[in-house]
């Protein structure tokens, strides 16, 4: 492998994403099943740890206040390292605060706690996606991506499966969080370090303009709303094969648990981690479309490896390989696929528009588990497989149809901008406005029923409505983008 592709993993930028990367991943299971064990062995009844799980809400919501963060700035650091320092500081106080308390006696300030850090938690990936994005060079991204993703492997490993043999073996779970909270502090210098992105970089002028204008911007460029539908559609089968991989081993093959443990999560974790960062290297060759499609059929293909599990002899060999190369491939299809969220960000807004978007990824991540459930209910394991391989087509038809936009924008730095039917446009957009709008009235609704201040039972009709309204739109403008792209090429 040349030295020019490797470059950018010898240059002190690369340490600078790692740690930040590392103290993205830290948190996210000391909120979730970290603390979730310390709250299981301190004999706390199963309704309380079940509302302990709405902790995370943070990260799926973390969009409403990413605009704040790109209108103000700190009156230290900058824009990007000013909030950075501010949520790791922040983080690294409440993380400790944790150690202070026991599940038996303060479980109210647990709980507090805990919705602290998750919120801090999703703030820092705001600003530090923001950040990578604003200071990454387009050939830098790929690269840029699988560091980062190394980095939140290793924190994500570090205080999930490490920091529960740590509490139990030595430290206790108190001092387990000190030392979690420590671990902050290297992260802290690594942001005084990190460069500030260039100050020709424009802020929102005022609040209303980090909202509306970072909407305007995306919805006003050619192609997006087909660049929606791919960012919902291009992980599909990976995620549908990933959804029952637990349940497939152990009940559809019969392994015991403690071999899936160690295989399908110690050699899945590595295999993604070699993937990202090979995904990176690759991306330094390849450009954006290319790699994106080349990991996109690799992902699909990868799944073949479970449904020949499922139709062959168990075989732990066979398991193996199986795992390691489906997370192999689809290391190389994350490290692709964040750098295309990097790439569609306009760095005026890109902590809005990078929170806005990966949540939308996260749609088919999170909406997938019931789907596959029903289907392996109703047909069967190799079934399910060979129909998560035909999953991933439609992403990758959706990327042949963002190839002219997607490599205008990676070689110029600029968004192609909408000239056709931009009336009709705007239909599609009160659509998918009225879509978000019930399903917020929906989520305002269960959460009140849930804290016993109301007792309403609208809540799902609100939410059904809104995600059928949000999908009409998304299709809606869909369509209209494929209209466009037929009328501009016969003319």
């Amino acid at each position: 492998m040349s030295n020019h592709y490797l470059r950018i993993f010898t240059q002190p930028k690369s340490a600078i994403l790692l740690m930040l990367g590392f103290a993205s991943g830290l948190p996210l299971a000391l909120t979730s099943g970290t603390l979730q064990a310390w709250i299981t062995v301190a004999d706390i009844d199963v309704k309380t740890i079940g509302f302990f799980s709405l902790v995370g809400q943070a990260y799926v919501f973390k969009f409403l206040w990413s605009p704040a963060m790109d209108r103000y700035t700190p009156s230290f650091l900058g824009r990007r390292r000013g909030w950075l320092l501010l949520t790791q500081v922040c983080l690294l106080v409440a993380i400790a605060g944790m150690g202070f308390l026991e599940p038996a006696s303060d479980l109210r300030w647990m709980a507090a706690l805990a919705v602290v850090i998750a919120f801090c938690s999703a703030s820092q990936d705001i600003v530090f996606d923001a950040w990578k994005t604003d200071v990454l060079s387009a050939e830098e991204r790929g690269a840029g991506a699988a560091i980062s993703v190394l980095g939140y492997r290793i924190g994500m490993l570090i205080s999930g499966g490490l920091a529960l043999w740590l509490a139990d073996r030595w430290l206790g779970w108190q001092g387990m969080y000190w030392l979690m909270a420590a671990l902050m502090i290297p992260c802290i210098i690594a942001t005084l370090r990190a460069p500030e992105p260039a100050d020709t970089i424009p802020a929102p002028k005022s609040l209303e303009e980090a909202v509306v204008a970072p909407l305007r911007d995306f919805f006003g460029r050619n192609n997006a709303w087909l660049i929606l539908l791919l960012i919902v559609l291009y992980k599909l089968g990976d995620a549908f094969a990933m959804s029952l991989t637990t349940l497939f081993l152990i009940r559809g093959v019969g392994f015991d648990p403690g071999d899936v443990g160690m295989v399908n999560k110690s050699l899945g974790l590595v295999a993604t981690i070699i993937g990202a960062l090979w995904g990176g290297v690759l991306m330094q060759r390849l450009t954006l479309f290319r790699a994106l499609l080349i990991f996109g059929v690799l992902q699909a293909v990868s799944n073949a490896g479970y449904w020949l599990l499922s139709v062959t002899e168990k075989d732990i060999i066979t398991m193996g390989a199986a795992v390691f190369f489906e997370n192999l491939c689809g290391g190389m299809g994350t490290a692709a696929f964040v750098a295309l969220l990097m790439t569609l960000c306009n760095k005026s807004f890109s902590a809005t528009q990078f929170a806005l978007l990966s949540a939308l990824s996260a749609v088919g991540r999170v909406y997938v588990g019931p789907l596959a459930g029903w289907f392996v209910a109703n047909y069967d394991w190799p079934t399910f497989y060979l129909f998560s391989i035909f999953a991933a087509i439609p992403g990758l038809l959706l990327l042949l149809l963002c190839k002219q936009t997607l490599e205008f924008t990676q070689r110029t730095e600029r968004f192609m901008p909408r000239t056709e039917f931009t009336g009709v446009y705007r239909q599609a957009m009160r659509v998918l406005g009225a879509g978000a709008f019930l399903l917020a009235a929906g989520l305002l609704v269960l959460l009140s029923n849930a804290l016993g201040l109301t007792q309403w039972s609208v809540d799902g009709h609100l939410m059904e409505w809104g995600a059928l309204l949000a999908i009409m739109g998304i299709v809606f403008g869909g369509l209209l983008d494929l209209l466009a792209l037929r009328k501009t090429q016969l003319l």
